[in-house]
C-alpha cells in the first residue's frame, strides 16, 4: 500500500512556498490564471486538493474570473477528487492522451484505455468543467498513419477544446526507461513528419483552427480568437491567450517568467525542501535578460506564434536600428533558402517552411544548445 507521508510532507513545503512568496509581492498582486500541472497534481488526496487551493488563495488575491485549470491523469482520477477539484474552482482541465493503441501504451509504459479517458471526460463535464485541453503525440514507436488516424478520431469523439499535437522526444539519456525502446521502432524524420500531417488534417477536417505549430482549438475558444487578433502567446506551458508579463512557479524544478528574466527552482525535490524549510526561495538557477535577449525573446515568439515578424514594430518597442534587423533576417534566410521571406518589411516563414518552424525560430537565439540534451526538432 502506498504511503501519503512523502506526499503530505511535500504539500507541506510548498504551503511554505506559497507563504513565503506572498510576503515578497507587492500588495496589489492579483492572480489571473492558476495551472496545477508538471507532474501529477490527481496523485493529491482530497482532503490535500481542498488544502492547497485554501492556501492559495489566502495568500494570493485571485481575481473573479480567474483561470484555474489541472493536469488530470485518468488513471489515477475519481469521482472525490474530482468533487474536490471542481469545489476549489477549476474551470479548465487538460488531460494527456499520447495515443490510445494498446500496443503503444504498451510499449511507452502508459496504459491509459479510451474508456478511462472518456469516464475522466464526462466525470468533468458533469461537475460543470466543460474547458478541456487534450495532449497527443506523434513520432511514437510503432506509430503509423492509420494508428494516429485511429487515435485522433478517437479523441476527436470526445470533442476537446484545444488539441496539443506534440512530438515524441526520445532522450533516452534523460528518461531511464526509453532506453528500454529499440531505436528501429521509431519512425524516420519523414515518417514523422507524414504522421503530424495525417493528423493535422484529421483536425483541420473537423473544423479546428490551427494555432501555430503544434495546437489546434475550436473557432470559437479563447485561443483560436487570440490568433486571430494578433494577441497570442507562448510560454514554457505551451501556445496560451494569456497576456500577463509574470509567471510564478511553485514546486520542484518550477520555471518563473519575469520581464528581467528566468529562474528555476531547484530540481531535486530535497534541494528544494532544504532551501524552502530554511525559510528561502528554493531558486537554483536564472537568467537575467542582457544585451539583444528581449528583442531575441520577441523575434522567437512571433515567429512560433505568427510565422513572421515586423520591422517596424521591433524598431518601436526595442530602439533598434532597422540595419541590425535586417541583418538578422538575411542570416536566418541564407540558412534556410526557400522557407522563409526576407526584407526590410520583416521576416516570414513560407507555407514550405513552416515544418521546420522550431529551427528557424532557433536561429535567432544567442545561446548554445547542446545537442545531446535535446530531441529531433522534427
Amino acid at each position: 500500500m502506498r504511503s501519503d507521508g512523502p506526499v503530505h510532507a511535500y504539500l507541506g513545503t510548498l504551503k511554505q512556498e506559497i507563504a513565503t512568496l506572498s510576503r515578497m509581492l507587492p500588495p496589489d498582486v492579483e492572480v489571473a490564471r492558476i495551472h496545477w500541472g508538471g507532474g501529477t497534481p490527481t496523485l493529491l488526496a482530497p482532503d490535500m486538493m481542498t488544502d492547497l487551493s485554501q492556501a492559495l488563495h489566502a495568500a494570493f488575491p485571485v481575481a473573479d474570473q480567474a483561470e484555474f485549470s489541472v493536469e488530470i491523469d485518468p488513471n489515477e482520477i475519481d469521482g472525490a477528487r474530482l468533487d474536490a477539484l471542481a469545489t476549489a474552482g477549476m474551470n479548465r482541465a487538460s488531460i494527456g492522451v499520447q495515443d490510445f493503441d494498446p500496443e503503444i501504451q504498451q510499449i511507452i509504459g502508459r496504459v491509459q484505455s479510451y474508456e478511462v479517458t472518456r469516464n475522466a471526460v464526462e466525470g468533468l463535464r458533469a461537475r460543470g468543467i466543460t474547458s478541456l485541453n487534450a495532449d497527443i503525440l506523434f513520432g511514437l514507436p510503432k506509430q503509423t498513419r492509420t494508428r494516429i488516424s485511429e487515435t485522433v478520431q478517437m479523441l476527436l469523439t470526445l470533442a476537446p477544446d484545444r488539441v496539443a499535437l506534440y512530438g515524441y522526444a526520445h532522450v533516452p539519456w534523460m528518461a531511464k526507461r526509453q532506453s528500454m525502446i529499440p531505436t528501429e521502432t521509431l519512425p524516420s524524420p519523414e515518417e514523422r513528419l507524414a504522421l503530424f500531417e495525417t493528423a493535422r488534417r484529421l483536425f483541420l477536417w473537423d473544423d479546428y483552427a490551427e494555432i501555430g505549430i503544434d495546437h489546434f482549438a475550436r473557432h470559437d475558444d479563447a485561443l483560436a480568437h487570440a490568433a486571430g487578433t494578433g494577441n497570442l502567446r507562448r510560454n514554457f506551458q505551451g501556445y496560451t491567450d494569456d497576456g500577463c508579463d509574470v509567471l510564478l512557479g511553485l514546486g520542484a524544478s518550477a520555471i518563473s517568467q519575469f520581464p528581467q528574466g528566468y529562474a528555476q527552482n531547484a530540481s531535486g525535490t530535497a534541494d528544494y525542501q532544504r532551501a524552502v524549510r530554511s525559510g528561502v526561495l528554493a531558486t537554483g538557477r536564472g537568467h537575467v535578460f542582457k544585451g539583444q535577449d528581449r528583442l531575441r525573446a520577441r523575434i522567437i515568439e512571433a515567429l512560433m506564434c505568427d510565422f513572421r515578424v515586423k520591422t517596424t514594430a521591433l524598431m518601436h518597442d526595442f530602439d533598434v536600428p532597422a540595419d541590425t534587423l535586417t541583418a538578422m533576417y538575411a542570416k536566418a534566410a541564407q540558412a534556410f533558402p526557400g522557407m522563409v521571406r526576407a526584407d526590410a518589411g520583416g521576416l516570414e516563414i513560407l507555407p514550405e517552411g513552416k515544418p521546420l518552424t522550431r529551427m528557424i525560430a532557433r536561429a535567432f537565439d544567442a545561446y548554445e544548445m547542446h545537442a545531446e540534451g535535446h530531441s529531433s526538432a522534427i
